[in-house]
């Protein structure tokens, strides 16, 4: 699969270089930072590329001011900004010398260490997109997808393209080493790899679950909030997602433990060595699995929302995603099955919550009411749902 699947985050991009004098694009490694800021600005001799990696882009940037004032007239894309952070004090001179809105990309792969340092210097002067490896609804009308191979194999461009299986998870094994062996060290954490290995090990293994910090901490003979900044390091560099409980005035015990998943699919299962789709089905992991697919893709596209999960503490009522909008309410629970059966937990949530509507999201292609406001629906359907 060699064409370049288009990526709703670039209309974003078009509209934030009308507005900003600089636009930040965070995400993970190897998520498709660079290929769309390129296949963006190809032929356009108004966007001059820089990537940090590169000794010879770095050698133009050993006086940066003049590089930049050299450069006026055109965007420059910095990419991998975050391992230059001595930059941001000189772009905001720049910027404050002139605030033309296109002057700036900066491409980088730490989502809070990088925030931190331009909400220090660049405040009013930046927008941020976020950018999360493909989504259903940008591959699901390729020629060549099949739900099941964007399950088994994930999101990240190089794992979903991959020939075969066997290639998409020799991809997943060296991301994996890499981001714990080169990218937390450059970010400034030192940590061991066999450790943060081990972690990643465990949280896949609790995947979709309360996130235990002391029974971790206690595997892993390291303190509680050890355990909690290794989580945060992996939530700042979009490994890992931390869901936090519904809360609201509801006259009912609420569970009170967020929820842990692994964002990606496709290194959840390279983690916890599945192999192929029929190792899926009949690995315990399955309905977790499809809960975090579902998790993932939805929290993507439903950017105007809050997210959380339901749970009494008892666990007699329980939904699996609640998104609050301003003027609405909408509940999701997650079904790896294509002919799901709602539980009496299920209908209990939907009396307490109240929401607008509830869907059942399972791997089927369409969608059909089974009572009213409560649409049983494939990923695809209710992704376009919520983006009209």
């Amino acid at each position: 699969m060699n064409n370049i699947i288009s990526r709703t985050a670039a209309e974003s991009l078009e509209k934030y270089l009308k507005i900003f004098p600089a636009v930040a694009i965070l995400g993970s490694r190897q998520c498709g930072k660079s290929t769309l800021i390129k296949h963006f600005c190809k032929d356009n001799s108004s966007f001059l590329y820089i990537d940090l990696q590169d000794r010879r882009d770095l050698s133009k940037l050993q006086e940066p001011s003049l590089f930049f004032q050299a450069n006026a007239d055109k965007t420059i894309c910095l990419d991998e900004v975050q391992l230059l952070p001595e930059l941001f004090r000189t772009l905001r001179s720049e910027i404050d010398n002139d605030r033309r809105p296109g002057r700036f990309v900066l491409l980088g792969s730490a989502s809070a260490n990088l925030l931190q340092r331009t909400s220090e210097t660049l405040a009013g002067r930046i927008g941020m997109i976020d950018l999360t490896p493909f989504t259903v609804s940008e591959v699901e009308n390729e020629p060549e997808y099949s739900l099941q191979r964007f399950w088994l194999r994930g999101g990240y461009p190089d794992s979903y393209n991959a020939f075969d299986d066997e290639a998409s998870s020799i991809w997943r094994e060296n991301f994996i080493r890499t981001y714990l062996e080169r990218d937390i060290p450059q970010l400034g954490f030192q940590i061991a790899s066999p450790k943060m290995m081990r972690l990643l090990t465990l949280l896949a293994h609790e995947h979709s679950s309360s996130l235990n910090l002391s029974s971790i901490a206690n595997t892993m003979d390291l303190s509680a909030p050890t355990i909690r900044h290794y989580i945060d390091i992996l939530e700042q560099t979009y490994i890992a997602r931390i869901l936090p409980p519904y809360f609201n005035n509801i006259r009912k015990r609420l569970g009170k433990t967020p929820r842990i998943y692994l964002r990606d699919s496709g290194l959840l299962h390279q983690i916890l060595q599945i192999p192929t789709f029929n190792d899926l089905l009949g690995n315990p992991v399955f309905g977790a699995s499809w809960e975090g697919l579902v998790v993932e893709n939805i929290c993507t596209v439903a950017t105007g929302a809050k997210a959380s999960f339901f749970r009494t503490a008892t666990g007699d009522e329980e939904m699996d995603l609640v998104l609050e909008y301003p003027d609405r309410l909408i509940a999701i629970e997650c079904k790896a099955s294509t002919d799901p059966q709602p539980t009496k937990g299920f209908w209990k949530a939907i009396e307490t919550l109240q929401p607008r509507h509830s869907y059942i999201v399972c791997p089927i292609k369409d969608s059909y009411p089974i009572k009213e406001n409560v649409t049983v629906t494939g990923i695809g359907c209710l992704m376009r749902v919520l983006t009209k």
